[in-house]
């Protein structure tokens, strides 16, 4: 079985997709003939991405679980910490009696990026290769682990959205694999060479340089793959759906999303008010509040983080970016033999939600171009201990900043997914 040779694209002129269309889809790419006694496993999202899960899980459960040898379910968590069985059911819609009952067989399956003897060395791309997917900025052997048991099955399926993304450009396709379900090598990597390029330089474009490294890896993952990308609008509604391999799928999904998921402004914001959704529960998510905004903040502005129901930075690399705090990209690299043994992804995170910013190596002064505050259950001392602004979260009346374009103030309500970018971008993001 070798799947789809092209990309099946199902967009509907008006509206979202139905169940019914997405059942349809499935049974046009998935012929349960083709899937009769082979192991079978499903790669999603984590709670952290916008989707109809559930529906996609249900659909393709339905079509083809009741052929197939194994039809189970690994979560790509990246780096983010595990999910609860709880959190699993709400994921994939479904409740705790459905899974001892209908969805009894399914073994659901966290990703453990931090566990050696859960990873599979696939090898390393070489430093030549390196050179050259990274347009010179790296020369250097990139180890490729994935996770073993990706290799217990006969047949990957990925299910999984596709936005505008601040390290890769648009999520989605690969990405579901590394670091979807990757090691550390290469996630640290690519994730310092997307901070390397800078977030205005990398997001909304398609071909970034991360892109060509996570496609290479994608390439060494040997058992047969087959995509689903997803593109939603609002709170989940299904825009389009396009399958095929995960080069495909992705490639024409991102072209949706492009037309979706990007909001263009005539002029920059002195002040922004980026309002986090309850799904982004910790700083290390939270941070796309900034990445998907930061290209409209004028020089000198204020973006402001409200998210009143987050409390901590990150359950999983809390203790290294309080030691690093959060600095520009120039602060980093002109301090590299203090910073070149921290994991590189952090580095990447904290250089991602300080934004653009200039170092004196002189006088040891950073100056970002734009003030990111908090306004968050974080106290005041510890927003300073990151190297952030603080505000009182009760102080700020959301109302306030709403419809005050005119004013120089922007209000996005659900920040994190939907990107803001200027017509006319600025030299520091790629203008001219």
């Amino acid at each position: 079985m070798n799947g789809p040779s092209a990309s099946i694209v199902r967009k509907p002129k008006s509206g979202p997709l139905s169940r019914e269309e997405v059942i349809n889809t499935v049974a046009q790419v998935c012929d349960p003939i083709d899937y009769g006694s082979r192991r079978v496993l499903l790669i999603i999202p984590d709670g952290t991405r916008t989707a109809p899960i559930g529906m996609m899980f249900k659909a393709l459960h339905a079509r083809i679980g009741g052929v197939t040898k194994k039809f189970d379910v690994m979560i790509a968590l990246g780096t983010h910490p595990a999910m609860s069985d709880k959190a699993i059911n709400t994921r994939v819609e479904i409740t705790a009696e459905e899974r001892a009952t209908t969805y009894r067989n399914v073994e659901f399956i966290n990703h453990e990026w931090d566990n050696p003897n859960a990873l599979r060395d696939l090898g390393v791309i070489p430093a030549d290769e390196i050179k050259a997917l990274s347009g010179g900025l790296f020369s250097m052997d990139v180890p490729v682990h994935i996770n073993k048991r990706l290799y217990d099955y006969d047949q990957i399926i990925i299910v999984g959205p596709v936005f505008p993304h601040e390290v890769v450009g648009f999520s989605g396709g690969n990405k579901y694999l590394f670091p979807g379900v990757g090691g550390p090598g290469i996630l640290n990597f690519f994730h310092w060479l997307g901070a390397v390029v800078t977030n205005p330089m990398i997001i909304g474009n398609k071909w970034t340089p991360v892109r060509k490294v996570v496609d290479r890896a994608g390439a060494m993952v040997t058992v047969p793959k087959l995509c689903f990308s997803l593109v939603v609008e609002g709170h989940g509604a299904l825009a389009g759906l396009f399958a095929g391999t995960p080069e495909e799928a992705w490639d024409a999904a991102s072209e949706l999303s492009k037309e979706l998921h990007i909001t263009y402004k005539d002029r920059p914001f002195h002040t922004v008010l980026s309002c986090a959704p309850l799904m982004y529960d910790e700083l290390w998510v939270a941070g796309k509040c900034m990445y998907k905004l930061e290209p409209v903040v004028a020089d000198g502005g204020e973006l402001i983080i409200y998210a009143p129901h987050l409390d901590h930075v990150s359950i999983t690399h809390g203790e290294h970016i309080r030691r690093i705090g959060y600095h520009c990209r120039d602060y980093i690299l002109n301090q590299w033999d203090r910073f070149k043994d921290e994991p590189w992804g952090i580095l990447a995170h904290s250089a991602h939600v300080y934004g653009i910013g200039a170092y004196d190596a002189e006088t040891g002064i950073e100056t970002p171009r734009v003030k990111v505050t908090l306004a968050t259950g974080l106290n005041e001392a510890e927003c300073k201990e990151l190297n952030l602004g603080y505000r009182d979260w009760r102080t700020i009346n959301k109302e306030d900043f709403a419809n005050r374009e005119d004013e120089g103030i922007l209000f996005e309500p659900k920040a994190g997914e939907r990107l803001y970018h200027l017509r006319n971008k600025p030299v520091w993001a790629g203008g001219t």
